[in-house]
């Protein structure tokens, strides 16, 4: 990858978390820790890998993207905003009653959105269909699913997999955001995962694992996910719930946050600041200290 690729992709992923911490302040409250967790692979689709056109986001030759852990919807949409589906004053309706933004994706309501989700596991069963109708149409497009370590708690998710697997649907690109925590505790506590790199690979997957916050690393693993032709194909992200900011990656209850007090509040407007300050010209980074 070009320096100046690179470059542009951590500025964007510095956009995409400032307008996360500042859609979800205004809310008051959301599904933070897990929109966090996603923000550089959002970050290298929409600034890189996806081909799409925001301006025709129903355009029958794009790719698709399937959020099957929509409560991270909030990281989806200011990818969405940042490159032009619809004005960034939307951000700021997130949940409001008759918003185009719900808290968890609608295709009807919000351009860009391929996929209702959030019944955690049902995206998996989408996108497998969806990759399925790629190839019985002779498309070479791609359906990136997204899925929660946690939403692996459902069996649904293992179904198709193994659907997945058995076609050997390489069309379908399957992402887990290994963020190791979930609503309840971490998921070694709520429903010990074991090792997802070597059960992908056991479900007959090529399984590659990369550091969630290393947009390079991610974007040479999806070109490598695009060079296999005879296996389905699966990138575990090592991530952390809360990404790129400390106070959040360290909050036991990440899960979904309250901006309810003058602590949380001010580390908010300093996180917010110091990207500002990276999108504005300094060294662009994804961690803010």
């Amino acid at each position: 990858m070009e320096k100046s690729e690179l470059w542009a992709l951590k500025q964007l992923s510095a956009k995409i978390r400032r307008d996360i911490l500042q859609m979800l302040e205004k809310r008051g409250y959301g599904h933070l820790g897990g929109a966090l967790s996603i923000v550089e692979l959002m970050s290298v689709l929409y600034g890189k890998q996806l081909r799409y056109d925001p301006k025709r986001p129903d355009w029958e030759e794009r790719d698709m993207v399937v959020l099957s852990k929509g409560h991270a919807g909030p990281a989806w949409y200011c990818a969405l905003a940042e490159q032009g589906f619809f004005e960034k004053d939307w951000l700021y309706t997130l949940n409001d009653g008759g918003t185009r933004l719900p808290s968890h994706p609608d295709r009807q309501k919000t351009p860009g959105v391929d996929m209702t989700t959030g019944s955690l596991g049902q995206g998996t069963s989408a996108a497998a269909g969806i990759a399925t109708g790629f190839r019985m149409k002779g498309s070479d497009q791609y359906v990136y699913l997204i899925v929660g370590d946690g939403e692996l708690n459902e069996g649904q998710c293992w179904e198709a997999f193994q659907y997945i697997a058995h076609y050997k649907l390489n069309h379908c690109v399957v992402i887990i955001d290994e963020n190791k925590r979930q609503l309840d505790g971490t998921t070694k506590e709520v429903m010990n995962p074991f090792d997802l790199e070597e059960k992908m690979k056991a479900f007959g997957f090529h399984v590659q694992r990369v550091k969630g916050n290393d947009e390079e690393a991610i974007d040479a693993a999806i070109d490598q996910a695009k060079s296999i032709t005879d296996q389905a194909v699966c990138i575990v992200l090592d991530s952390i719930k809360g990404a790129g900011v400390p106070y959040y990656e360290q909050m036991e209850g990440n899960h979904s946050v309250k901006f309810n007090n003058d602590e949380i509040l001010q580390i908010n407007h300093k996180a917010i600041k110091d990207l500002e300050d990276l999108i504005e010209g300094g060294s662009a980074g994804s961690c803010i200290n």
